[in-house]
């Protein structure tokens, strides 16, 4: 990234998502100084797609975006809106400046390290390889991995077999193009929104016959995504592995999982980055951040794990929250 100067858009409105937008730009200005580019915080308007103002209309927060150099990015939802949030990050795209490489992150992320040193070439997307088999879910009879895909590859005039990992076993996940859409990157955000827009749109109201029995919610982003980055001729090896979502960024999701199973620096910087006394004000009006961060709680959360030996799946690991009365968000 260092060669070329490239925005970070965020999601950010009413309710959580303003609060983790907060951290993640505080962890932005102190992980990375050099970043020059903008960092916008995408906000959706009220509109007809929303039964409530989506907005972000609190003082604290906005004040604190100012003080952090954060551009909030009113746009309008045309497609999805309240009935599937995720598409935020879809639509969000076509308010970005045209032409401006970007990077989109998942608002629940942390900025670990020098964002200008991830060695990105803009002209061939990626997204997050920190991801789980979550979709499709063949049934007993059929189709398989193989024919829900190549579907989906068909619907849009796009060749599916450069995109195969054959080191991977024939109907196994990993050999077909998937992706966390926890962050993805482009050369123009408004090309890669729309046609990002059309894809997703073309799935969900009229998808393939071999889709029948699939669920595409909340799965429709990623669905989607690996069209959308092939078509743009980027691909899963596009970007060295373990610089974001890993060196560089960490996608926690949900603040009990972040002290449950990330590094001991997530940790420390999420400490960090959050005690300035004037964002502290802001952000210890969300509860869980206040118990958690400020009040000790997550500590108690780690304490119920050995970081070097989680448990397999991650719903062993809410579980065990849970039973202890942890489990804040």
């Amino acid at each position: 990234m260092a060669q070329q100067s490239f925005n970070v858009m965020i999601i950010g409105q009413a309710g959580r998502l303003q609060y983790e937008a907060l951290l993640f730009a505080a962890s932005l200005r102190h992980s990375s100084p050099r970043f020059s580019g903008r960092l916008f915080v995408a906000t959706p308007q009220p509109g007809p797609l929303w039964q409530k103002n989506p907005s972000i209309r609190n003082a604290g927060v906005l004040d604190a975006f100012a003080r952090l150099g954060v551009e909030v990015l009113p746009f309008e939802n045309q497609i999805f809106g309240e009935a599937y949030p995720y598409g935020n990050k879809i639509e969000a795209l076509q308010a970005l400046p045209e032409a401006e490489p970007f990077v989109f992150f998942d608002s629940d992320t942390l900025i670990t390290g020098e964002l200008t040193d991830v060695p990105v070439d803009f002209s061939r997307p990626s997204a997050s390889m920190r991801r789980e088999g979550t979709w499709p879910k063949p049934t007993l009879y059929g189709p398989g991995y193989e024919q829900i895909w190549r579907a989906l590859y068909q619907r849009f005039d796009l060749e599916m077999d450069s995109t195969l990992d054959l080191s991977q076993p024939d109907e196994y996940w990993q050999r077909y193009l998937y992706f966390n859409a926890g962050f993805f990157y482009g050369a123009c955000p408004r090309a890669f929104g729309a046609r990002f827009a059309s894809y997703a749109h073309s799935i969900l109201s009229d998808p393939p016959i071999e889709l029948v029995g699939q669920s595409l919610d909340p799965w429709l982003d990623q669905v989607a995504l690996p069209l959308v980055i092939h078509s743009f001729g980027g691909g899963r090896d596009a970007l060295p592995a373990g610089f974001l979502d890993g060196k560089t960024s960490c996608h926690y999701r949900l603040f009990p999982l972040l002290y449950a199973r990330e590094r001991d620096a997530v940790i420390e910087l999420l400490q960090t980055v959050a005690a300035p006394n004037w964002l502290k004000k802001v952000l210890k009006t969300y509860e869980p951040i206040k118990r958690l961060v400020y009040q000790n709680r997550g500590e108690k959360v780690r304490a119920l794990f050995d970081q070097a030996h989680l448990p397999r799946r991650e719903q062993a690991i809410r579980n065990k929250i849970k039973s202890e009365g942890l489990w804040i968000r």
